[in-house]
């Protein structure tokens, strides 16, 4: 197994998401949602529990591109996965609208722990 991968195993999460993930994702939300839609979504992003799921899942989910190192966000969290940084975790939201995952926030996140192993296990809230 390269050491990359074994790393990224091992990787520390953080039990909540960071105050400043919620605003984040009220922000973006607030590009595609009406603003009921976004405060009922944000209150239960806060509500919801933690669980998992493959970074792989995560990202076919989403149907979103791939963002590669020489991104600086993403080159930010590769740093913090090599040196063991705890991250927070990611603020999912399903929109069976358009049967996909809107990653309201750590996005960056998703794409740097992607790149070291598409089979790591991503901490999230999901609604």
């Amino acid at each position: 197994m390269p050491k990359s991968a074994q790393k990224v195993r091992e990787m520390r999460w953080l039990e909540e998401p960071e105050e400043q993930d919620y605003p984040a994702a009220e922000s973006y939300l607030r590009l595609l949602y009406s603003e009921k839609q976004v405060a009922e979504m944000v209150e239960g992003l806060k509500l919801a529990a933690v669980v998992q799921f493959k970074a792989k899942d995560i990202f076919r989910a989403s149907q979103l591109s791939l963002l590669g190192v020489s991104n600086s966000h993403v080159e930010k969290d590769r740093k913090k996965i090599k040196n063991g940084v705890a991250l927070a975790p990611l603020l999912l939201v399903r929109d069976e609208r358009v049967s996909r995952v809107v990653i309201a926030d750590g996005y960056h996140r998703m794409c740097a722990i992607y790149e070291f192993d598409e089979d790591a296990w991503m901490h999230c809230k999901i609604i």
